[in-house]
């Protein structure tokens, strides 16, 4: 019992933790600092200072963090898109892995004090992409929407590549033999099964919940596909996490299909949720794991690592990006840059690399510092300079009318706030009646020509007018539903009203965003 409650206090530590860095970046956001990256300094600083008896195990992360994160990310994409874009990906998800091991593992034999297959594995290892900090950097200043799937739709796959690949070659190491055909069969067979297993959950789970008009049910049913699916891949040792990916794929577009719209929201709510949970989670474990004097002094093997992986993804994007010319839709060499500098790793190196066995001998910790340094690396160097990077690119122009909009906007909110402020002042007795009179119609003729300005330049742009109604329809909605859940708590509707007043007012808000979503504009 005192086992279970210490465990207890950690966790809500850690959630304390996570709460109070999270406000200090909304607070910060000028910094743009990513929120990841403020969770590995806070770990860091927390090791540096009192350093927690906390210990990390490979299956906390790939059985209980890493399933929703996945889950989550996969059920956002839609097939149209991936398919879209799907030859390129996988360029990068399976081949791509495959050389930048090779390419890491020779150049680290050569570079570090390691033996080529302790070399070999460490590449096996790093492999795996974790663009989470990436992709959100994308969404907060409107990259291309098929730059990040592209990013993240890689990150998906190679997830379960590296993870199959790092189990051959670590085989390969202990054995000290490595037959390539049998690799390649077992390789085939790991992926394949993993992702048969994926699909075949997921189909049965949208199925179900097309049967069921529960919004509790339905999304308790998706927790349980999420973290099912990962468990039943492994127990017939294929790729949990293909099956995870490939689940949430089949469950995000096929399963909404049967929900109603109360379901749709209240499961996109709860999976934002839990990978936001469980990313925090991921990455301030990634800041209290990491020993910086153990860094220090391995400063050698920790650069010949960094420069070795920096330099196998730039042959592999770039190498593999010139052979994209030859689809339908290339991948731009901007592009490509981004995609070279945004292959952050994270979690699932930090996972493989606690699963290494003492029985590949003294280079172990070697290994584990390298992909610590590497991860560092990526999180603190890499991630932050990804906002300029886009701006020099120009992918991520500023819009002139947007800013122009957000100015003449702000100047009315802030003028009619300033109003509201002397007409309370005035009800107060603190300016007098004569005053307030003589002001008044100043402050009315200044708000009309200010709302003229804003309407004028929303008339001339129809995209941004929808916009903005778009976000006002949420709104409405999200006003309708607090003061629906008031009544209820206060005793002055039923359940039953309640769930039916709520199907209503989703109803309608479902009905306005498929009509934005079908013209083209982005709510």
């Amino acid at each position: 019992m005192d086992g279970f409650i210490a465990t207890e206090t950690v966790v809500v530590e850690l959630l304390l933790v996570v709460s109070l860095v999270a406000l200090g970046v909304r607070r910060l956001r000028r910094l743009r600092l990513p929120y990841t990256v403020a969770l590995v300094i806070a770990g860091l600083m927390i090791t540096a200072s009192q350093p927690l008896q906390l210990r990390v195990t490979p299956e906390l992360i790939l059985a209980l963090l890493v399933p929703p994160l996945v889950f989550e990310a996969a059920l956002q994409i839609s097939f149209d898109s991936l398919r879209r874009d799907l030859a390129g990906i996988l360029l990068l998800a399976v081949p791509g892995v495959i050389l930048s091991t090779l390419i890491v593992g020779l150049l680290v034999s050569r570079l570090a004090p390691l033996a080529l297959p302790l070399a070999m594995v460490f590449g096996a290892l790093i492999s795996a992409t974790d663009p989470v900090s990436v992709v959100a950097l994308f969404r907060a200043l409107g990259a291309p929407r098929r730059l990040a799937l592209l990013v993240e739709g890689e990150s998906l796959l190679n997830d379960g590549t590296a993870i199959v690949t790092f189990s051959i070659v670590l085989a390969a190491a202990l054995t000290g033999s490595l037959n390539l055909v049998q690799g390649a069969l077992d390789f085939l067979r790991v992926a394949a099964g993993g992702a048969a297993v994926g699909f075949a959950l997921g189909w049965v789970t949208a199925r179900v919940i097309g049967q069921v008009d529960d919004h509790l049910i339905e999304t308790t049913l998706t927790t349980v596909l999420a973290f099912g699916s990962y468990l039943l891949a492994e127990y017939f040792h294929v790729s949990g996490v293909l099956a995870v990916v490939v689940a949430g794929l089949v469950a995000g577009n096929l399963g909404p299909l049967g929900m109603s719209p109360t379901t749709r929201i209240v499961l996109f709510n709860f999976w934002e949720y839990a990978a936001f949970l469980a990313n925090s989670l991921v990455f301030l474990l990634i800041g209290l794991q990491i020993d910086i004097p153990t860094l220090l002094g391995s400063w050698q093997a920790v650069l010949a690592a960094i420069v070795a992986v920096l330099v196998a993804r730039a042959l592999t994007v770039y190498g593999l990006g010139w052979a994209t010319r030859w689809l339908p839709e290339p991948i731009p060499l901007r592009w490509q840059h981004v995609q070279n500098w945004g292959g952050l790793r994270g979690a699932i190196g930090l996972a493989l690399a606690l699963s290494l066995p003492a029985a590949l001998g003294p280079g172990v910790e070697t290994v584990r510092v390298m992909a610590y340094g590497v991860v560092l690396f990526s999180l603190l160097v890499q991630s932050t300079t990804m906002g300029p990077l886009l701006h020099r690119l120009k992918i991520v122009a500023p819009d002139p009318a947007q800013i122009e909009y957000q100015t003449r906007h702000a100047r009315l909110v802030a003028f009619r706030a300033a109003a509201t402020h002397l007409e309370r002042m005035q009800r107060d007795g603190l300016i007098s009646a004569h005053a307030w009179e003589l002001v008044r119609p100043e402050l009315v003729e200044r708000a009309g020509d200010l709302g003229v300005k804003v309407r004028e330049l929303l008339q001339g742009n129809p995209a941004m007018a929808d916009a903005e109604l778009a976000d006002a329809r949420r709104e409405l909605g999200r006003a309708q539903r607090s003061a629906l859940l008031g009544l209820r708590r206060d005793g002055v509707i039923s359940d039953e009203v309640y769930a039916t007043l709520i199907a209503e007012v989703d109803s309608g808000l479902s009905d306005h965003t498929e009509e934005l979503d079908e013209s083209g504009v982005e709510g």
